[in-house]
């Protein structure tokens, strides 16, 4: 049985920096696409972006350019690091995997996500 499991969320104050952790069993990370998605309050969940499994990069800039997810094989988890947070970042965090190479189907493993507010 697969699992995904996010953590690290929680309140943080504008500026700080923030890095979330999804470790994963019944799969192993090297082996899958990865991706990183955040919903919003009020608003639709949408991608941050992913990592092909065909990378095998230690970390990797993902679509926001200031925002980098990085691959343990070893504790079989992701990480995804946000600097200088904004309210705008505030969100459930999700971790998600596929077999496939990159993230433009469906997911296929979903985590339950962890909550970020970016307050002061």
């Amino acid at each position: 049985q697969v699992q995904l499991v996010e953590s690290g969320g929680g309140l943080v104050q504008p500026g700080q920096s923030l890095k979330l952790a999804c470790s994963a069993s019944g799969l192993s990370v090297d082996l899958y696409t990865l991706g990183w998605f955040r919903q919003a309050p009020g608003k639709e969940r949408e991608k941050i972006g992913c990592v092909s499994r065909r990378i095998n990069a230690p970390k990797v800039n993902l679509k926001e350019g200031r925002i980098t997810t990085s691959r343990d094989n070893a504790k079989n988890a992701i990480y995804l690091e946000v600097p200088n947070l904004s309210p705008d970042d505030t969100g459930v965090y999700y971790c998600a995997a596929t077999s496939n190479v990159n993230c433009d189907r469906a997911m296929e493993y979903w985590g339950e996500g962890t909550l970020v507010t970016v307050a002061s």
